[in-house]
């Protein structure tokens, strides 16, 4: 098992972050990791989603919406062929902080036989997280809360 977990204070209220978040349409106008996202988001649901991590060639899951409570957590688990091979539960944990604004706690948990053999690509990843943080506190800040 291996945890990746990143962190970013965005300077804007979570429901502004929520809802940049869960906007999937406009992924592709902002996010440089997640390129898009198919789907309602709704728990218990299958999404689809494009990842690409920089530099490298994108690749699609459908993974299972395990949790989506407004303002607080959306979490997906997918997995890379078949089940025990390679998964990985996806999360964004958004806290308040006394100040108002949000942390964004962004991260991955991944299991499977080809953990240990895949250090590049899980430094990849993390990249790609950082990059997605990066981009999103960039929208949230310039775009005022509607």
């Amino acid at each position: 098992m291996k945890k990746l977990e990143t962190i970013i204070h965005i300077h804007t209220p979570p429901k502004h972050v929520w809802d940049v978040l869960m906007d999937f349409d406009s992924y592709p106008e902002w996010n440089p990791f997640v390129r898009s996202i198919k789907g309602s988001g709704a728990e218990g649901e299958n999404i689809t989603i494009t990842v690409q991590p920089p530099g490298k060639k994108g690749m699609d899951f459908t993974p299972l919406v395990l949790k989506s409570t407004e303002l607080t957590e959306f979490r997906w688990k997918g997995k890379l062929f078949i089940k025990g091979l390679f998964d990985g539960e996806h999360y964004f944990v958004l806290k308040e902080l006394p100040n108002g604004s949000t942390a964004l706690y962004h991260g991955e948990i991944f299991s499977g036989l080809l953990i240990p053999f895949c250090k590049s690509m899980l430094d990849d990843v993390k990249s790609g997280f950082e990059h997605m943080n990066i981009a999103l506190k960039e929208r949230c800040e310039q775009r005022p809360a509607i």
